[in-house]
This record gives C-alpha cells, sequence and structure tokens, in this order.
C-alpha cells in the first residue's frame, strides 16, 4: 500500500467516512471508493459490500477486485436509563453496535444497572452534541421525559443518525411531533422518528419491547423495506 493511500484510509477513518479499498488482481493496484474517476460498476460494487458490510472478491467484466470495507463503528445511543434499556443493550452488543446509555439522573446511570457499557450523565443535547452521531448511529429516547427526550432528538434530527426512535404511544408522539416542530422541525424531517418505536409484535414486558426495537433498528440498516412511519393524521400535511 502506498502513502497516498494509507493517507486517505486514515484521513476516511477520522472523518468516519464509510470507504473501500479496491485492489485489482492480480495487479495489486489499488484505489479508494467512492472515487468520480472510477468506473460506474466499480462504485456501485464498493457501495453494496459498505451497505453489507462484507469484504470480498467481485469480478466486474473480465476483471477481478478485492473489494475491502472499511465502514465506522455501529453505534447505538440510549437516551434513558430505564427498564427497557438495561433489556435493550444485551440484544445490540451482540448484534455489532457500541452502546452508550445516557441519563443525568445518576441513580439511574449506573454501573450496578449497566455493568461493562458506556454511561454518559451529561445531559442529553449535550452528550449527541459531543458524539455527533454519524451514518452508523442509532438513536433511542425511553424516559418518556421531554426535558430529557426532546432535546436529544432535536440534536438528532439535525445529525446523519440512520435510525431515529422514540418511546411513547402515539398520543405522546403527536404531542411530541408538535413541540419539535416548535423548534423549526419541518415534517419531513419530523418523518425520520420512529415512534412508537419498535416493530409492532404486539409488546408488552421490556424484554419484549428491547427486542421490537432493535428488531426495527436492524431492519432499517438492512434496508429491510422499512419506510419511515407516516405521521399521525393530526399531523400530516
Amino acid at each position: 500500500m502506498n502513502p497516498e493511500t494509507l493517507a486517505a484510509l486514515d484521513q476516511a477513518k477520522r472523518d468516519k467516512r464509510p470507504v473501500v479499498l479496491a485492489t485489482q488482481l492480480p495487479s495489486g493496484e489499488q484505489i479508494v471508493l467512492p472515487d468520480p474517476a472510477a468506473p460506474d460498476e466499480l462504485n456501485a460494487a464498493a457501495a453494496h459490500a459498505l451497505e453489507r458490510d462484507e469484504s470480498g472478491t467481485v469480478k466486474l467484466g473480465a476483471t477481478d477486485w478485492f473489494l475491502h470495507a472499511y465502514n465506522p463503528p455501529l453505534r447505538l445511543i440510549v437516551v434513558g436509563a430505564v427498564h427497557i434499556a438495561q433489556a435493550l443493550v444485551p440484544f445490540a452488543v451482540p448484534c455489532g453496535f457500541s452502546v452508550t446509555v445516557v441519563d443525568p439522573r445518576r441513580s439511574f446511570a449506573s454501573d450496578e444497572r449497566f455493568p461493562g457499557v458506556a454511561i454518559s450523565t451529561d445531559w442529553p443535547d449535550e452528550a449527541l452534541e459531543a458524539f455527533v452521531p454519524d451514518s452508523r448511529t442509532a438513536v433511542v429516547t425511553l424516559t418518556h421525559d421531554p426535558k430529557l427526550d426532546d432535546p436529544a432528538l432535536d440534536r438528532a434530527l439535525k445529525s446523519q443518525a440512520f435510525y431515529i426512535g422514540a418511546l411513547g404511544s402515539r398520543r405522546t408522539h403527536a404531542a411530541r411531533l408538535q413541540r419539535l416542530r416548535d423548534l423549526g422541525h419541518q415534517d419531513n424531517a419530523l418523518s425520520r422518528i420512529r415512534g412508537p418505536v419498535g416493530l409492532n409484535i404486539e409488546a408488552v414486558t421490556a424484554p419484549e419491547i428491547a427486542l421490537s426495537i432493535i428488531a426495527e433498528i436492524v431492519a432499517v440498516r438492512r434496508n429491510a423495506g422499512m419506510p419511515a412511519k407516516p405521521l399521525p393524521a393530526k399531523f400530516a400535511p
């Protein structure tokens, strides 16, 4: 690997930008993708490798390429150190997510309740500002407290987070959307919030709700036909 290629990979890592190192076989020629100068089919193959999080060899025309996907780490930011969060973390970690639980209430956000989990006791807006959610980050709010959930959602909507979910009934979510509207968010942005959070599996218990949440996060990440949930009729354009 030449110094220019190594520098490009290092810069992408610092920028948390997904890239693919494409190596032509057997010549060893390398290129960092996406690259406007590269053939469209090579850029498309690189995009597919990043989407699937898979490295491997592809044949394009008469040429073999080994595509090494370099994705930023998957992250899950959970706002609210509640029972559902305690159930959600054990689902998220094996799915490849680095989890941080955010809650300024230190009696909730404790090592005893979340052993081995990164905890932030900053206010959610400050925590989200510091974490800078990117296209590999999911954000879930679980507190039911507008003082905590709303600032987190406000920051998440201004980020590239690929998933934003909020716990609460349809009535609660409708009120939440209006508050966020009052902060200046438009309906097309608000449609990114999945609320009530999670797949509709008639979940009742904390573990069942946590299962529905991680299932929806994975489905969205894998583009499994998961369009954003429509706005409640009262607030639909």
